[in-house]
């Protein structure tokens, strides 16, 4: 039994005609009595009496009716029910605060666009605490910078970060060309977010490989405040291209970092799909769309897109 053979019967026994029930359906007359015969069939009785005058329902017809129409209303409540669940619902988002700096305020102008009924929570946080976070069930998404092993996630690499020295014109020591090599910067006085962070953990990588010990003397945590202290000359620090982007507010000088190897990926981690919501589903996609759109656009500096990404 289909669902388009007891909409086929409602508009019969609506319309009293098989005529008028095939033109409001826009199929054909033979089309709809075959498939009211195959219903008849598979019910094992008469549904319809024909006559000259028209199509009334019999005995079993007007008892079948009454079901036939509340499994309609039940279908159609599934499909308003499916459509609202897609479409509305609460999703919770970590971000690092380098990443919020350029994603945020985009992300938040699509949802408003494209889903209006989704609350979007944005927690803006050390990646380190965002993986907890997302552990902790705490957390529907969020961009990472490296991952755990053994979780139950789902991961989507979105895009590689070049990482530039930021630095005040009066420190010295500091960088003054467009590009620089890591082996450059060994003496240079750094202040850095804490071992928690994905940016510090990338870099001391980066740092180890060419055989170097960074000179962070000041950790801080907080992004504002790590770039006042930059401001103010007392370090040079290393980021993406997403916090060196606010150099031209701020009169700061930025060089690129010139080796293949010193950068940072952006990863996308959600909870495993079959715990996500609907509404989580389709903030990740435009969570992908708008990064993408970013890169594209130029608009998030030093990025580079992964083209295999996808959610």
């Amino acid at each position: 039994m289909e669902l388009r053979q007891l909409r086929y019967f409602v508009k019969i026994i609506e319309h009293g005609s098989l005529g008028r029930a095939a033109l409001e359906l826009d199929v054909g007359v033979s089309a709809l009595s075959q498939q009211i015969a195959k219903l008849e069939s598979e019910l094992s009785t008469r549904l319809l009496n024909r006559s000259s005058t028209g199509v009334t329902p019999t005995s079993a017809g007007m008892a079948f009716l009454h079901h036939a129409q509340l499994c309609l209303r039940q279908a159609d409540n599934a499909i308003l029910a499916a459509h609202r669940g897609r479409m509305s619902g609460y999703v919770t988002v970590g971000l690092p605060p380098t990443t919020a700096t350029v994603l945020a305020l985009p992300l938040i102008d699509a949802m408003r666009q494209r889903y209006p009924d989704i609350q979007l929570h944005l927690v803006e946080m050390l990646s380190g605490h965002l993986a907890a976070q997302l552990n902790a069930r705490q957390l529907d998404l969020a961009i990472l910078f490296q991952l755990e092993g053994g979780k139950r996630w789902s991961v989507t690499p979105l895009l590689d970060e070049q990482l530039f020295v930021i630095s005040a014109p009066q420190l010295p020591g500091a960088p003054r060309q467009a590009c620089v090599q890591l082996a450059e910067l060994g003496q240079l006085p750094l202040v850095m977010p804490s071992a928690q962070h994905g940016l510090r953990a990338a870099l001391m990588a980066a740092f180890e490989r060419s055989g170097l010990t960074p000179n962070i003397i000041m950790e801080v945590d907080g992004l504002a405040v790590l770039m006042n202290a930059v401001r103010a000359g007392h370090a040079a620090t290393i980021q993406p291209g997403a916090a060196a982007a606010l150099k031209g507010e701020t009169g700061l000088h930025v060089t690129q970092i010139g080796d293949a190897h010193v950068g940072r990926r952006n990863l996308l981690a959600t909870l495993a799909d079959d715990e996500l919501s609907p509404a989580a589903l389709a903030t990740r996609r435009v969570i992908i769309e708008v990064a993408r759109q970013l890169v594209a656009n130029r608009q998030w500096p030093g990025s580079s897109w992964i083209e295999d990404s996808s959610a």
